[in-house]
């Protein structure tokens, strides 16, 4: 019991972590962010350098060194709903679109009615013993952890955008043979789970990020619930095999909404990653553009 209870206390570490120097400048701390920074970064010209671009961002002058600043009632995260939903502004708009899509995607993509139904698809697919289900289980849960562990390595390596666009391409494979085989037999799976929280939670500016990663969280669940109660129903009326082509297509879909307005994120800070949405179809100019402005700053440090 009492290992059980130690174990449970493991979490409340978090309470230790200091604030991040974004939200503590959001509030008008900026002795405080600085001292976070200072410890966080690998050099006092770093910790300076990310001091400024947060400054920048949020509407503070580069030359103000005070300890506490008035900040705007949006830096309070005042308006954020009105900022989503009414009013956006067209960096918003696409970071809202991206986010919802990936959620929806996910999900209309059919990942649930594979996990929910796996005992009709096994059926479908001609295994009915108990025991041949349940191997075929542990074997798609095998692979399927087995890829996520190699997602979360890769991670941080390859950037998000490459791994997202490999699974959901792995995802169109896997669709189109489940829509093939089971109408004639056989059986497979799919996922695009592992990126999906960590992709959403680097796009959203912070004064916006509880509201709209809530927004793209609800998107999942109500997908998730529309597949999860109509997918007997899909199936009966256009063959299971036929249903799995329609995610097949929405799969598809997805991929091109990826392709053309996520862009990837990695090695960014929330800065810049906030300057790549606004154009849409056309932030791979935008990206290019921040770019070459890293290169001449690294230089003109180096100088």
């Amino acid at each position: 019991m009492g290992r059980q209870l130690g174990i449970g206390a493991v979490p409340s570490v978090v309470l230790a972590v200091p604030e991040s120097p974004r939200w503590l400048i959001m509030q008008g701390r900026l002795g405080d962010a600085k001292k976070v920074l200072d410890k966080t970064s690998n050099s006092l010209e770093e910790s300076k350098l990310r001091l400024n671009e947060i400054k920048e961002a949020a509407g503070i002058p580069e030359e103000c060194n005070d300890e506490f600043v008035q900040v705007s009632k949006s830096s309070h995260g005042e308006g954020v709903w009105k900022e989503l939903l009414i009013h956006p502004t067209p960096t918003v708009r696409h970071i809202l679109m991206a986010a919802l899509g990936i959620h929806f995607f996910q999900q209309a993509s059919g990942i649930d009615a594979v996990v929910l139904y796996r005992p009709r698809t096994f059926e479908k697919a001609g295994i009915t013993k108990d025991t041949p289900q349940l191997l075929a289980t542990i074997a798609i849960g095998f692979v399927k952890t087995s890829f996520i562990l190699v997602a979360t390595f890769l991670l941080d390596r390859v950037g998000r955008r490459p791994l997202l666009l490999t699974s959901i391409g792995g995802m169109i494979v896997s669709l189109m043979t489940l829509g093939t085989t089971l109408t004639i037999i056989d059986h497979s799976d799919h996922k695009i789970t592992w990126a999906v929280a960590l992709s959403i939670a680097t796009i959203f500016p912070l004064r916006l990020r509880a509201q709209g990663c809530s927004m793209g969280v609800a998107m999942n669940r109500v997908v998730r619930g529309l597949i999860g109660m109509t997918f007997i129903s899909l199936y009966k009326a256009i063959t299971i095999g036929g249903a799995f082509f329609l995610f097949t297509g929405v799969a598809i879909v997805g991929c091109l909404f990826f392709y053309t307005l996520f862009p990837e994120t990695h090695g960014k800070n929330l800065e810049e990653v906030e300057q790549l949405f606004g154009t849409f179809f056309m932030w791979r100019s935008r990206q290019a553009e921040l770019d070459r402005k890293k290169e001449a700053e690294m230089v003109a440090h180096k100088a």
